[in-house]
């Protein structure tokens, strides 16, 4: 369990240069943002991503997770605002926290401020299959597997095989 108070916030430019050295390899990368960032992850990358959420209907909501004003998670919402449907994305723990249990109640307030707006009826988010301690958060807190995209990514040499979860607004506790 965290030692200290899990705050979540909006994440802001600040937030950014604590998060430059999570992704020590291409393949920590990939995991974290999907194929089409660059390896290093800079700042403009970051700021690019933030400034989707500026609009009056954003293109995605960004979370920050503090412990003792340090950054301890990211998450980002993509938000289809059409079709009332957000995809969770972009999920880390500060590598230097890893372990402490942040991840489940994270994702459980980001989850909590994702359906306070009633233009939502479903969150789902897409992992690598070999990502087992996240798929483990995400189960548990409600997420449904709804199935695999096979072969979906190429991580040099390697392809890797994406599964799909989901979560409605009546399955959220």
């Amino acid at each position: 369990m965290p030692t200290a108070p899990l705050l979540v916030e909006a994440f802001s430019e600040t937030h950014i240069p604590e998060m430059l050295d999570w992704f020590s390899t291409l393949e920590a990368l990939v995991q974290w943002g999907g194929p089409g960032l660059s390896f290093p992850l800079e700042a403009a990358q970051i700021q690019a991503m933030l400034a989707g959420t500026k609009a009056v209907a954003p293109e995605r909501s960004m979370f920050a997770g503090l412990v003792d004003g340090k950054l301890a998670g990211h998450a980002q919402v993509a938000l289809d605002w059409p079709n009332g449907v957000g995809r969770l994305s972009r999920v880390a723990i500060n590598p230097q926290m890893r372990g402490r249990g942040l991840a489940a109640p994270f994702l459980r307030e980001v989850t909590k401020r994702f359906f306070t707006n009633p233009a939502f009826a479903r969150l789902e988010l897409n992992v690598y299959t070999f990502n087992e301690a996240a798929i483990r958060t995400y189960r548990s807190l409600g997420f449904r597997e709804e199935g695999v995209r096979r072969s979906s990514a190429k991580v040099g040499d390697v392809r890797w095989d994406t599964a799909i979860y989901g979560l409605l607004r009546n399955e959220w506790n």
